[in-house]
């Protein structure tokens, strides 16, 4: 079992559903009232790329990447077409708040904020884009610093000063593997194909 860090056909995976799910347990009481209770502390997303899939270049192409990444066994990144920036379509190095600088830490996790004030979830960022990062200290962005693409751990060479923010700015894939070890496909014409289900699973840090 290995990551392989290659990307998904981008183009098929533009075409396809998806989104986070969450895992809640809801009890019915017996006076009406109900409680809830979040089992999962982070959400973990899904997408079907069957939706994605257009042409029987498109299935050719996919049933290549299934086969290589044999089913199940290995991981891949996948392009989520309505949420892969740390803000808008241009990163920014104050995007997002990564830590705060206390004069000895060296290395700061990307993360991204989701809501405001009330009950704003963090989510990791583990596959950011090689090239795409911005960072910035107090607000002033600087160059010099490293980021693992493979983790997306940001090191300083020198630890930013104490009380300083450390934002950062970022394009990002999400880890998936397929969710399925069968490919049902249907050649529907000449040039013509379609696989009703290709579902994958984000695969949490």
């Amino acid at each position: 079992m290995t990551f392989h860090h290659t990307r998904f056909p981008l183009d098929i995976a533009l075409g396809a559903r998806g989104g986070p799910e969450r895992k809640t347990d809801v009890v019915q009481l017996a006076g009406g009232g109900e409680r809830r209770n979040g089992r999962w502390h982070h959400s973990r997303r899904r997408y079907n790329a069957g939706y994605g899939v257009k042409s029987r270049a498109d299935m050719q192409a996919v049933l290549a990447f299934f086969e290589e990444r044999r089913g199940r066994l290995h991981g891949f990144l996948w392009r989520d077409g309505l949420d892969h920036s740390s803000g808008g379509a241009v990163p920014l190095p104050t995007d997002q708040l990564i830590g705060t600088g206390d004069g000895v830490r060296t290395q700061f996790q990307l993360s991204k904020r989701y809501g405001a004030a009330f009950d704003p979830y963090l989510r990791t960022i583990a596959k950011p884009v090689a090239g795409s990062v911005r960072v910035a200290v107090g607000g002033v962005e600087l160059s010099g610093w490293t980021v693992d693409v493979t983790t997306g751990i940001v090191g300083f060479a020198v630890a930013p000063a104490s009380g300083a923010a450390v934002t950062a700015g970022f394009l990002f894939d999400v880890p998936v593997r397929f969710d399925t070890d069968r490919l049902d496909i249907e050649l529907t014409s000449f040039d013509g194909a379609e696989a009703p289900s290709i579902p994958l699973v984000e695969i949490l840090p």
